[in-house]
């Protein structure tokens, strides 16, 4: 494989280097960009053109530094743990909005859906949808694209705002519920999903949201305000496990549910399974997003489903 040299194109920051932030670098690096991508450690796997760089984004001063002559930098980052969003998200949020307004780059926030509560059988989250956050996360995420856009709106800073439902696709892994599953697939061992495995939910390809973020930061009539990845119809947790094994070419896929009594017993004691229960809803009940708005307004069209589940099977961008 080639090494190719930093490209000389406009400059884009990259902060956080987990399946979100590389998915981005790549695609970013793809379009001609000088890409930089940096992360607390600095450190990872190489991607071909794309610059590393060690960064504490909760120090405003590092940051400005870093972003100084960028167009934009983007905010794909999450702690390492749910038990950490609490104590971690405030500074890199305050550093990162004093970052963007003290260098004019546009701020493109990659979030998710934590602040909307449980879905009836029917609906679908929009945009516009009113957040119903069940929990700190929820609450947290929620506020800081407000205060995001807020500040967009009083002319202190550039800023748009991105979610997405469930990551799925290449290099996703183990960070995915929907491919967390791959290796015992491809074993012919049985998938253990959390919630529900026959309810309808949405999951949004990782290389998608990377040209959904590139795209709007270069579109000032997109900012300020939320957009959503576009993702494929919904498919069941069950549906999605059996054509991972199909397309493993692996035996038809076993799926049980983790026992939710079970885990909620768990969850009294431990810290991480009590988050996650806390967003379990999105797993017992439907969970589905309509996107048609960014597919219409952007042109962006969602990556056909066998695309997707090939490409999160065999690892191809």
């Amino acid at each position: 494989m080639t090494n190719l040299p930093p490209s000389t194109g406009p400059l884009r920051v990259v902060l956080g280097a987990g399946p979100a932030g590389r998915a981005t670098a790549t695609y970013l690096q793809r379009q001609g960009a000088r890409v930089i991508l940096a992360s607390r450690s600095g450190i990872g796997p190489a991607i071909e053109g794309v610059e590393r760089a060690q960064v504490d984004a909760t120090d405003a001063s590092a940051l400005t530094d870093l972003i100084e002559d960028a167009k934009a930098v983007y905010n794909c980052m999450n702690p390492a743990s749910y038990t950490d969003w609490a104590s971690q998200w405030p500074p890199i949020h305050q550093a990162l909005m004093q970052a963007a307004q003290a260098t004019d780059a546009v701020l493109v926030t990659m979030s998710n859906l934590y602040m909307y509560g449980p879905l009836e059988r029917h609906e679908a989250i929009t945009p516009n949808t009113p957040e119903n956050p069940q929990d700190l996360k929820g609450t947290l995420r929620g506020q800081m694209d407000r205060e995001t856009l807020q500040a967009h709106a009083d002319g202190r800073l550039r800023a748009v705002v991105v979610r997405a439902s469930d990551f799925i696709g290449p290099d996703v892994g183990a960070n995915g519920h929907a491919t967390r599953n791959m290796p015992a697939l491809r074993k012919g061992r049985r998938a253990w999903v959390l919630g529900s495995a026959d309810q309808p939910h949405s999951w949004t390809a990782i290389n998608d949201a990377a040209k959904t973020l590139a795209t709007v930061a270069q579109r000032p009539d997109t900012h300020g305000r939320v957009w959503f990845v576009p993702t494929s119809p919904p498919v069941t947790q069950r549906e999605l496990a059996a054509a991972s094994a199909e397309a493993l070419q692996a035996p038809p896929a076993k799926v049980s549910t983790m026992p939710h009594g079970l885990m909620r017993v768990i969850s009294r004691v431990n810290p991480m399974m009590r988050e996650l229960m806390a967003v379990s809803y999105q797993f017992t009940g439907p969970w589905i997003i309509d996107s048609s708005t960014t597919t219409q307004t952007l042109g962006i069209e969602p990556t056909s489903w066998e695309r997707l589940v090939y490409q999160s099977a065999h690892g191809n961008a």
